[in-house]
């Protein structure tokens, strides 16, 4: 252990006791220390060294825990002052010693001199000569030290030194506090100011016994914020150190170990205190995370009041260094490049309440996910309606505040990225859903980290970790700080008021709920909106605030690239653009504040409109951009300038869709269409009239590829017929279905009331019908629209008004079907509109105008239009209607009846 030196003496003489050295690691009392010698890969051996001669009191002992009838032990007087004599002469201090005695039990007894060799200082004549020690009784003085003592103690009694004092010495007897009443209000009442106190004993490097200085309390004191490895007790009673526990040990004992040091209380745990131990030459808790002797530890170390960034700054500088408990280290992050560890990126948007998605300077797009969050989530048992679908968004609560608060914050804005740690992908399990590799990063913006924000807000909670996990936020402290001011003021998901409920109406595709709010919309003008998801380049989802509603919303003036489709049994590939359409769009709106215009919807409830966004109308960028083209329903709008502007200068650039144009040489056509009415009748078979004087016709030209479509498919299902009730229909989905007649037929599912009542359309025919799921079966790839599109197209009568009245309907209805269904007629497309082409239609050997017949019976008036190309056609309507009217025909059996009550009729002139 301790050097040593052996003293030559004259040969003859008698033998000289060996000189050794050490270093005084504690004092055990008046009359006891402790030595050690130097570190040599490790603590170094110690020994216990009793003075001879003299005799100090005995300190203060507590009663064992294992014997409860036993009492604690005082001090005796001058104890506690001889102890101190010592501790403040010797502590830390290079001393030499010589054994003069050993027990059989192995305690030794000898001198000890303060310095490197016996001329030092005596320690024994020191204690003796300041009368806080005696001669042992009995003890003659026969050699030169004895003699020594004997005249120390005389000088003492007669300066009445110490012991020799008057009185009983009961002053310097200790009044010894174990145990507080109350931790809390005691640490609380030091107000975190510097207590004085002597470090008595040391567990492990991050845990000591102190005595509090004047009231003498004898406490634990964990040092806040950290945790050194420990020493774990086993079953038989030994300790087994973990990795580096005995270093961590010395080298806090060779620093504190019964020396004065200030102590700041700071918090309670149990019967220990948490607390930060000041020394004049630093502070521990900093340093022994430098040295790799310890760790952080997030429990405690929100209470560390000097700096919970010092601590992860010193513990960061011995993982970069792999010392000691980090020799294995290996940083979350190593394996990423510099430039993937920090970036800015701009954020195009937020899919959660922890979750972005930036697009990075080099175009790509990238999810990154805040580090050590987790969203707002449901507690306990689900009581969510289980046939109603979960919306997150809308049904946690707080998720939709929480995802507010990050749209209007990041969306569009440039964000500084800092990785801190890639959380790798993790298979399902029973309970929780697989999921892909994250990017965990922090997301700053304008030096606000934005998950401490969403934290301090109450809008999501911090994530616990195990101590040995470090993947986690670079900023964790500042999470934990601004969770627990969160909680503390009640915010969020903290707050003891009731949760906020989000009532949306999703009308998506409900055709009923769209036509009673259709109105309502068109009125309103523009609306504010937020774009929650785009489909595609001009199919788009809103939600509108004061509506509190979710709609389906159609670009109206374009016609943008069709994207790729999934149907059943084969994928249909999206249109040249259709992509970089969907993309722009995307860029541009998605989850921005937009505002829209609506004027119409469809068949299946999307509303169709106008949508603007800073300013901008929406579908005039998509034609700019070449990425749509003007459809010819603009004509109607305002916009429709603007449109057909941005059209041409597209065209110009031949781009995108737009690439193979090549200009055409101006045409009559054109100028024709305004004086002069196109007449091009071709050939159909007219399949289905339906109930508001609508028809369905097949083309004849394509009438021969239908049957041998029909003939292979039926073929096909009768070698591999379905099994009956294994197909479960969608609404939009395309199948095949049996008719009444027993053969099989394409078809379309429009609704699904249950499975015994399916809606479905007949796609080459045009008729509805509703069946049991029995009766349908998957459509064959090989049969589907993408082989033979849908035969059958809805067309309208052209320059006609269908009468509202029920019974007058009726009548018209039953006379085209009796007329022209299941026939051959000519059919011409005399204008377009929002639902379908109108058309004038002619049977096919008299070349008679069906709709015109209908005016010239009076079964329906004549729609008057002022287009000049019509005119001509419009007059001859008119004049039949004047002839019915003149003969009192089915309408006009009353006369003229629109003068007065034409509103109440539902016509009007």
């Amino acid at each position: 252990m301790a050097s040593s030196a052996q003293s030559g003496g004259s040969s003859g003489g008698p033998a000289v006791p060996t000189v050794q050295r050490g270093i005084v690691k504690m004092v055990l009392s008046g009359c006891a220390i402790i030595v050690r010698g130097q570190p040599r890969g490790g603590p170094p051996p110690e020994r216990q060294i009793n003075l001879s001669n003299i005799r100090a009191g005995n300190l203060a002992r507590r009663a064992a825990a294992t014997q409860p009838e036993a009492k604690d032990t005082p001090d005796e007087p001058w104890a506690f002052p001889a102890r101190e004599f010592l501790r403040k002469k010797l502590i830390g201090k290079e001393v030499c010693f010589t054994i003069e005695n050993k027990t059989p039990q192995g305690r030794e007894y000898g001198m000890i001199y303060l310095g490197k060799d016996t001329n030092g200082e005596n320690i024994a004549e020191s204690l003796v000569a300041e009368g806080l020690a005696t001669r042992r009784e009995g003890m003659r003085a026969n050699n030169p030290e004895q003699n020594r003592l004997s005249e120390c103690e005389e000088q003492a009694k007669a300066a009445k030194k110490g012991m020799w004092s008057e009185g009983n010495g009961s002053h310097t007897v200790r009044d010894l506090k174990y145990t507080i009443e109350n931790p809390r209000h005691f640490v609380d009442s030091h107000h975190q100011k510097p207590v004085n106190a002597i470090i008595e004993h040391v567990r492990d490097g991050s845990v000591v016994r102190a005595l509090l200085l004047p009231d003498y309390y004898l406490v634990t004191v964990m040092l806040s914020g950290i945790k050194c490895p420990t020493f774990r007790r086993e079953a038989d009673g030994s300790e087994t150190p973990e990795p580096f526990a005995a270093e961590a040990k010395f080298f806090t004992e060779s620093r504190l170990l019964q020396r004065d040091v200030q102590i700041i209380l700071e918090s309670c745990h149990n019967q220990n205190i948490l607390g930060t131990i000041l020394h004049p030459n630093g502070n521990i808790t900093e340093l022994l995370l430098k040295e790799g002797f310890a760790r952080c530890v997030d429990w405690s170390i929100a209470v560390y009041t000097r700096g919970a960034e010092k601590l992860r700054a010193a513990e960061r500088f011995a993982k970069e260094r792999r010392l000691r408990i980090w020799r294995d280290y290996v940083a979350p992050t190593a394996n990423l490049d510099q430039k993937d560890k920090q970036f800015v990126a701009k954020v195009m948007q937020v899919l959660n309440a922890d979750a972005i998605v930036v697009k990075l300077n080099s175009g790509d797009y990238k999810t990154i996910h805040l580090s050590s969050i987790r969203p707002p989530r449901l507690e306990g048992e689900n009581t969510q309606d289980k046939n109603k679908k979960l919306r997150p968004l809308y049904d946690i609560p707080y998720m939709f505040e929480a995802r507010e608060f990050l749209r209007k914050k990041l969306i569009g804005k440039k964000v500084n990225v800092t990785v801190d740690y890639i959380r790798p992908a993790s298979p399902a399990t029973e309970t929780v859903p697989a999921f892909s590799e994250r990017t965990c990063a922090t997301v700053t913006i304008g030096g606000i980290n934005i998950a401490e924000a969403l934290v301090s807000k109450g809008l999501a909670t911090v994530i616990r970790y195990r101590q040995d996990d470090d993947q986690r936020s670079s900023h964790y402290d500042e999470l934990l700080a601004a969770e627990a001011r969160a909680i503390k003021n009640g915010k969020g998901l903290h707050s003891k008021k009731e949760v906020p409920i989000h009532r949306v109406a999703d009308i998506s595709g409900d055709t009923q709920k769209a036509k009673q709010f259709l109105p309502f919309l068109q009125r309103a003008g523009r609306s504010e909106a937020v774009v929650e998801y785009v489909f595609s380049g001009s199919r788009l989802k809103l939600y509108l605030p004061k509506e509190t509603c979710l709609i389906t919303f159609l670009l109206a003036g374009i016609e943008c690239p069709r994207g790729a489709r999934n149907l059943p049994g084969l994928v249909q590939e999206g249109e040249p653009f259709s992509e970089e359409a969907t993309l722009f769009t995307k860029e541009l709106v998605l989850q921005r504040e937009v505002e829209v215009e609506v004027e119409s919807m469809d068949k299946a409830g999307n509303f169709i409109g106008w949508l603007h966004i800073d300013g901008a109308n929406l579908s005039v960028l998509l034609v700019e951009h070449a990425l749509s083209k003007v459809h010819f329903t603009a004509e109607r709008s305002s916009y429709y300038k603007s449109l057909l502007s941005a059209e041409e200068a597209a065209k110009q650039k031949k781009e995108k869709v737009w690439a193979h144009y090549e200009e055409q040489p101006v045409e009559v056509t054109p100028v024709l269409e305004e004086k002069e009415r196109s007449a091009s009748y071709k050939p159909v078979f007219v399949t289905e009239i339906t109930d508001d004087l609508h028809f369905y016709v097949q083309d004849v030209e394509t009438g021969t590829q239908l049957e041998k479509l029909m003939e292979n498919m039926r073929n096909d299902i009768a070698s591999h017929p379905p099994v009956e009730g294994s197909y479960a229909p969608r609404r939009g989905e395309f199948c095949i279905a049996k008719f009444v007649d027993g053969e099989w037929y394409r078809a379309r599912v429009e609704k699904v009331e249950s499975p015994a009542k399916v809606h479905v359309f007949y796609i080459d025919y045009g008729n509805r019908e509703i069946l049991p799921s029995t009766r349908l079966g998957t459509l064959p790839p090989a049969f589907s629209t993408r082989v033979l599109p849908a035969q059958a197209t809805e067309y309208a009568f052209a320059f006609i008004q269908v009468p509202q009245d029920e019974d007058a309907r009726t009548d018209a209805v039953d006379s085209v079907v009796r007329d022209i269904q299941n026939t051959q007629c000519l059919l011409n497309v005399e204008h377009l509109s929002a639902g379908c082409p109108h058309v004038t239609l002619q049977f096919a050997d008299s070349k008679g105008d069906v709709g015109l017949g209908l005016v010239k019976e009076g079964l329906v008036m004549v729609e008057v239009r002022k287009e000049k190309q019509f005119q001509k056609v419009i007059t001859e309507y008119l004049n039949a209607q004047e002839s019915a009217k003149s003969a009192r025909l089915n309408l006009w059996r009353y006369g003229d009846f629109r003068a007065d009550d034409a509103d109440e009729f539902g016509y009007s002139r």
